[in-house]
């Protein structure tokens, strides 16, 4: 659609709301438009439009009011045209955590406290609540979407942006350690999770955190969510930050009458090394497949990331092999 076309289509689903101009938003990898609508009276929207690349854009509208229901912080849903593939939400703003990234710590921990108290609460729902309400969820982390994830790895990341050779990747997929990896993760219990919680899906307004690209929400693991963002390749966090912010989640566990196992650390960096070959396999297939080459700048982070992941596993826990290979990797 034309800018007037969206203009016209937003002057009809927003009847108070007279919109003047329209201002497209460049950001991330996803397959959706994003743009912001201005009216008078300094009034604004964001307009998002589905290009129909992914059946989990469909629910973001109702995912978002059953978070809201639930105390989540997620931007408020105006209207949609799901017809057209069209949806207004409340715009929260320009301001995200990873532009707060070369702030003092005294000025980025309590942002990121509230992006934890608010991933606790969505944590707190059961994995059973949105099905009995009619939503639809995307699969939850099991056994096969954590080898998906690795190969995803070895396919993008080793393949396409390092050249390493078919046979190394498929015997590195091949190692006891990295089955033994994805089943462990997938026998644990499950809570919702946001999927891909990292920095610039995080907006600050206020001083309060709030969520946004969470249609990819799906049963899984915490420490999953947590390593997104305390692993964060786009921000550098240090290692006393971060066992502060574990400690503090930890405690917003426990007055939320959640258990907090003896090996929740211990499953923090399986699911960090799980996380960070994720997003290293995504920069790669961006980059490559989807020519979005800006994500070629993160890999160098995301595998400092990845390396710090492996010495911290448990020592029953330790990919070695893997460990070699991507410390010879040069970004």
């Amino acid at each position: 659609m034309t800018a007037a076309e969206l203009l016209r289509k937003t002057a009809s689903a927003l009847p108070d709301f007279i919109p003047s101009s329209l201002t497209a938003i460049e950001k991330g990898g996803s397959s959706r438009c994003f743009f912001r609508v201005l009216s008078a009276g300094n009034k604004s929207a964001i307009l998002v439009q589905d290009l129909g690349e992914k059946e989990e854009n469909k629910h973001y509208a109702a995912l978002a009011d059953f978070l809201a229901s639930r105390g989540v912080p997620v931007p408020g849903v105006l209207a949609k045209q799901d017809d057209e593939g069209l949806l207004w939400l409340e715009d929260l703003g320009e301001a995200d955590l990873w532009a707060t990234r070369h702030e003092p710590w005294e000025i980025r921990r309590p942002l990121y406290e509230s992006a934890l108290r608010g991933i606790s609460f969505l944590h707190g729902i059961t994995p059973e609540s949105p099905v009995t309400e009619g939503l639809s969820l995307q699969s939850g982390f099991d056994e096969r979407l954590y080898r998906w994830e690795q190969a995803y790895f070895t396919d993008h990341c080793l393949g396409d942006l390092f050249g390493v050779g078919e046979e190394i990747r498929r015997e590195l997929l091949d190692l006891p350690g990295m089955k033994r990896l994805a089943s462990d993760l997938s026998t644990l219990p499950r809570h919702l999770v946001h999927r891909d919680f990292q920095s610039q899906n995080i907006l600050i307004r206020s001083g309060d955190a709030w969520f946004i690209d969470f249609q990819g929400m799906r049963p899984g693991l915490a420490q999953y969510d947590l390593a997104s963002l305390l692993c964060d390749p786009y921000v550098m966090i240090s290692a006393v930050e971060r066992e502060h912010l574990l400690d503090y989640y930890c405690e917003l566990r426990r007055l939320a009458g959640m258990p907090v196992g003896e090996n929740f650390n211990r499953v923090f960096w399986q699911c960090a090394v799980q996380r960070l070959m994720q997003a290293l396999g995504a920069y790669g297939y961006l980059s490559i497949h989807r020519g979005k080459t800006s994500f070629r700048s993160h890999v160098p982070s995301a595998l400092s990331r990845l390396r710090e992941a492996l010495g911290a596993l448990h020592h029953d826990d330790r990919l070695d092999e893997l460990g070699a290979l991507v410390a010879d990797l040069k970004a």
